[in-house]
């Protein structure tokens, strides 16, 4: 029942994301012209390179602080949080100071259609600007976890996704702005959750015994295990956001009608991965405090636990997609050749919850261990599969595409079950 206690919280404020993604959708959607969500399709892929590529500021800082806490560490916990910040800052500056190279290259690289790129430009100029503010989120939502305090991250989460809904519909709908007021309204509130995580962040701070060092925050020696951590995940985020890339760029060539429906069932897939990365984040948090004790019977049982929660919730995604995914369909776009376009493929989003949801679980279980050389390694063993298959595939056009997407997705969840098995019988026994 912990992992329930730690994972719920953490699976209703992931909901809030996605949902955030179907509101920018549905929005943008029931406008009169199919550019506009192509628009935001473009410039959401771009910000998956732009911000998702540094998902391991999160990421690293959940494993080692949930190491630190196992080994009843209250400086090493504080001083991984002022690590992590003074990355996440360095980095956001950076990001601005090279957005027009950076939007440029990310634009050219999706090859979006003449109609939809300059406004997916527009869009991704001003969602540039929060990234000081997105990196930092990153960090401290990393921290709580590793604290095991969930529900920091649910308060933070829902706060920050409750205003950009809010805005959305008052810039879109009330202002009649289009994909650049759904821009504004993320930038908004992703400096809105800054504040009020920064608030928590120094109202847990006193209940720690701990103290900051300036050696370990100011020696660049002092980072290496964040350094050799992070490199590892950045790869191997890299990795799976070109994937995602190459997956909506090939959408894409095959016309605005086709980018747009399968931006809407990219949403499904969305909406199921954050679900069950509730239970991979409770691993995360559970099975780094075991490693750092080095209790190896807690790590094996926390992993089986999860395991089964995570199942049943994959087949239960499966269940509501076989049986409303139309209805689904319907609620996110007004667009009667957008809706029966995406019903073609909805057969995909039945099978790949119950394929995807052993890599989410397994990739808990790595970043706990902070073993991220193998979820690096997974993606690209992965990726071997998936541009041969794409290639051999194309003459059945998005069918196609969708099968060596799901080829994907079934060679990573393989090769980290595989990991998995080898560690624990080789070292964690």
């Amino acid at each position: 029942m912990h992992i329930w206690a730690i994972a719920w919280p953490i699976i209703l404020s992931n909901i809030t994301v996605p949902l955030l993604g179907l509101v920018d959708t549905a929005v943008v959607g029931h406008l009169p012209d199919s550019r506009y969500l192509a628009a935001v399709t473009l410039g959401a892929t771009l910000f998956s390179f732009l911000y998702w590529g540094f998902g391991f500021l999160r990421m690293g800082t959940t494993g080692l602080v949930a190491q630190a806490m196992g080994r009843e560490s209250d400086s090493d916990v504080q001083n991984l949080l002022g690590q992590s910040l003074i990355i996440a800052a360095v980095i956001g500056v950076l990001l601005i100071t090279f957005s027009t190279p950076l939007i440029n290259l990310g634009l050219w690289l999706l090859d979006g259609s003449d109609a939809a790129t300059p406004l997916a430009r527009e869009y991704a100029e001003i969602r540039l600007w929060s990234a000081p503010a997105v990196l930092a989120n990153y960090a401290i939502l990393g921290w709580f976890l590793g604290q095991q305090n969930s529900r920091v991250t649910l308060m933070i989460l829902v706060l920050t996704n409750a205003i950009n809904i809010v805005l959305d519909l008052w810039f879109v709908v009330g202002l009649g702005m289009a994909s650049n007021g759904v821009a504004w309204a993320s930038v908004i509130a992703d400096y809105s959750a800054l504040g009020f995580g920064g608030y928590l962040v120094l109202r847990q701070l006193k209940r720690l015994t701990g103290h900051f060092s300036r050696t370990r925050l100011l020696a660049l020696s002092a980072y290496a295990a964040l350094f050799n951590i992070n490199a590892n995940l950045f790869v191997r985020t890299l990795g799976l956001l070109f994937v995602m890339a190459f997956f909506t760029a090939q959408g894409a060539r095959q016309g605005d009608t086709v980018l747009a429906a399968n931006a809407v069932l990219l949403q499904f897939i969305m909406l199921t991965s954050y679900a069950l990365d509730g239970f991979a984040h409770a691993a995360e948090s559970l099975v780094g405090r075991a490693y750092g004790r080095r209790d190896w019977q807690e790590l094996a049982a926390i992993v089986r636990r999860t395991a089964l929660f995570s199942f049943w919730t994959a087949g239960s995604a499966s269940l509501l997609f076989a049986l409303g995914g139309n209805q689904l369909v319907a609620l996110l776009t007004g667009l009667e050749e957008v809706r029966a376009t995406a019903a073609l493929y909805l057969p995909w989003m039945v099978a790949m919850p119950l394929i995807a949801v052993w890599s989410y679980l397994f990739d808990g279980v790595f970043i706990g261990t902070t073993a991220v050389r193998e979820m690096r390694n997974s993606i690209f063993i992965a990726m071997a599969i998936y541009l041969p298959a794409w290639w051999l595939t194309q003459g059945l056009g998005n069918h196609g595409l969708w099968l060596a997407f799901t080829l994907f997705i079934t060679m990573r969840s393989g090769v980290l079950v595989y990991y998995y098995r080898h560690y624990r019988n080789a070292y964690w026994r």
